[in-house]
C-alpha cells in the first residue's frame, strides 16, 4: 500500500458514494461459509471489491469479494461479503483496509464474524462463541507503519463491547442455541495448528483460534467503532484427540450453523433500531 493511507480511504469512499449514497450505521464482515445473511440484505448497492480503488480483493474460497449497501431490520448497513486473510499474502494494513473504508462511510459499529477450530472442552462444532479479548498471535499489527489517526497507541483492554456481548448471549438463549462467551486466539495460517500449538494456546488462555478477525478489530477500536465478533465453531481442537479437517469441511459447518449467527445479528439490529428510534433525554 502507499504510505498515505488517508488518501487511499477518500479514493475508495468516494468511489463508493459515486455508487451509493447512504450514510451505513452498522458494518458487517462476514467470513467462511457465513456469506448468506447478505440475502436478508433489503440491497441498494453491490459493488466488486476490485471496482473499488485500493480495495483488496478476496482469493479463498466462499468469500465473494464485494461491497453490499443496503438496510437490515431498517438499519442502514454495508456489509463485506468476504474478507481477506494475512494467509492470501495481505499485510495488516490492507487486510483492515475495508474496517477503515466502512468507519469513513459513517458506521459507528463493527459486527464481525469468522469460523473457527475449537479449544475449550465445551466446545462442539456448530457452536458460537461471543468473543470476549483476543490473543493476537498473527505477529502484525495494522498500526504499524503510516495510518490515517493521529495517535498510534490505541487502549484495547476492552476491544469488544460488553453491552453488545450480554445482549448476543440473550439472543441465543431466547433462541435455544449454544452460544458461549471466550477469548479468540488470532494466527496468520493457512495451515491448521499442530497438537504442541493448540496445548500453548489454550494454556495462555484461548478458547478458539482463527486465521481472521483480529487485524480488523484493532482498526475498528482505533477508528472508535463499538465492536461485536461471532465465531461459528466449525471443528474441536483436542490435542489428544485431534482429527484432520480441511477447507471444505469448515465451510461446510459454518454454513449449516449460519442461521444462529444470522439469528443474532438480526437481533442486535433490531435493538440498534429500537435504541435509535427512542427519544433522547432533555
Amino acid at each position: 500500500m502507499e504510505a498515505n493511507i488517508r488518501q487511499q480511504i477518500d479514493r475508495a469512499v468516494e468511489a463508493i458514494r459515486n455508487h451509493w449514497k447512504v450514510r451505513p450505521r452498522v458494518g458487517i464482515v462476514l467470513g467462511t461459509g457465513l456469506g448468506e445473511l447478505v440475502h436478508q440484505i433489503a440491497a441498494q448497492e453491490c459493488i466488486a471489491c476490485d471496482a473499488i480503488p485500493h480495495f483488496p480483493t478476496p482469493t479463498a474460497p466462499s468469500h465473494r469479494g464485494q461491497l453490499v449497501g443496503g438496510t437490515l431490520c431498517g438499519v442502514p448497513v454495508v456489509a463485506m461479503d468476504g474478507r481477506v486473510h494475512l494467509y492470501e499474502g495481505y499485510s495488516p494494513a490492507e487486510v483492515s483496509f475495508g474496517v477503515r473504508v466502512m468507519a469513513a462511510l459513517g458506521v459507528e459499529l463493527l459486527i464481525a464474524s469468522n469460523a473457527c477450530g475449537g479449544m475449550n472442552l465445551a466446545y462442539r462444532p456448530g457452536d458460537v462463541m461471543v468473543l470476549d479479548d483476543h490473543i493476537n498471535f498473527t505477529f502484525g499489527n495494522p498500526l504499524v507503519g503510516p495510518n490515517q489517526e493521529d495517535v498510534d497507541c490505541v487502549a484495547l483492554s476492552r476491544p469488544y463491547d460488553p453491552r453488545l456481548i450480554e445482549r448476543a448471549l440473550a439472543i441465543a438463549r431466547q433462541n435455544n442455541f449454544v452460544a458461549h462467551r471466550g477469548v479468540y486466539v488470532g494466527v496468520v495460517g493457512p495451515n491448521y495448528e499442530t497438537r504442541a500449538e493448540y496445548r500453548m494456546f489454550r494454556r495462555i488462555g484461548g478458547d478458539a483460534v482463527g486465521m481472521s478477525t483480529v487485524p480488523e478489530v484493532i482498526a475498528a477500536v482505533q477508528c472508535g467503532l463499538r465492536v461485536l465478533a461471532l465465531s461459528i465453531v466449525t471443528n474441536v481442537c483436542f490435542p489428544d484427540q485431534l482429527q484432520s479437517t480441511d477447507a471444505q469441511h469448515v465451510i461446510d459447518v459454518a454454513a449449516s450453523a449460519e442461521p444462529k449467527l444470522r439469528a443474532i445479528i438480526l437481533g442486535i439490529l433490531a435493538a440498534e433500531a429500537l435504541d435509535a428510534s427512542e427519544p433522547k433525554p432533555g
